[in-house]
């Protein structure tokens, strides 16, 4: 998805210390993450295997904790807007920490969905945007709204997914307030969103193909709403629903755009 942004949009090759910092801090937050994941209500093979291997997630999070750490420094230079990533990420785990100051932060409303989407589209369009130093133009805020809200949607069916866990433990998220049918209107808002940001770039000189690459995910995800309502399988969620955040800039690359 960085690739994505530095050869589709900002038209330069790639910075690969932000790649790589992006890799490790991936396998950081999310190691961190699921190693505060100790139950679920929803029977899952994954939530199982992970409460077994508590010392691999430890593991991985002090290898990506190692490596983030290292490309820090290497890109000192824009330590702020890495630490804000750091901070965003943080938030999104944070009400699972078993202490009395974090587990206030389960009481921030819509928090929860927000964080994650916020701090995928922000590590993937925002940062390499900053580091490559090219000036803002009204196109970069189109795909920024355009990569948010197809993500947003997608949080929109993990939260659905994980509503009955964020009850129990007491974690509040738009997705618990709403009922199925707000949720259903959230959900498609969303998308249309999604549609318009991404629509406007033909504006800007962008092609049909490349708009419709880019438009393919929010329809696959529109297409699996009701069935992941039903359905909360591993491979649905953790394969298919994950693959379509990056789905667009596999097949621009496959294509050549």
């Amino acid at each position: 998805m960085g690739i994505q942004t530095f050869r589709f949009f900002l038209h330069s090759p790639p910075n690969w210390h932000l790649l790589s910092f992006i890799f490790f801090a991936t396998i950081c937050s999310y190691s961190f993450h699921w190693y505060l994941t100790s139950h679920s209500v929803i029977p899952s093979p994954r939530v199982s295997w992970t409460v077994r291997h508590k010392s691999i997630h430890l593991f991985l999070f002090l290898i990506g904790l190692t490596g983030a750490t290292i490309f820090f420094f290497l890109l000192i230079d824009y330590w702020l807007w890495l630490l804000i990533a750091a901070i965003i990420t943080f938030l999104y785990s944070a009400p699972k920490i078993p202490h009395p100051y974090f587990r206030v932060l389960r009481k921030v409303a819509l928090g929860k969905t927000i964080f994650l989407a916020m701090v995928w589209m922000y590590v993937t369009t925002i940062l390499p945007i900053i580091i490559s130093q090219q000036p803002w133009t009204s196109y970069f805020l189109l795909f920024i709204f355009s990569r948010f809200f197809l993500i947003y949607a997608i949080c929109i069916l993990f939260d659905l997914r994980d509503r009955e866990d964020d009850k129990a433990a007491g974690i509040r998220s738009l997705i618990t307030f709403l009922n199925q049918r707000n949720i259903f209107i959230a959900f498609i808002f969303t998308l249309l969103l999604f549609v318009i940001a991404t629509l406007w770039l033909l504006q800007y000189g962008y092609q049909w193909p490349s708009i419709l690459i880019l438009l393919i995910p929010g329809v696959i995800v529109a297409s699996l709403y009701n069935y992941a309502k039903t359905n909360f399988s591993d491979m649905l969620y953790y394969f298919i629903l994950d693959g379509l955040m990056a789905f667009s800039a596999i097949l621009m690359l496959i294509s050549g755009i």
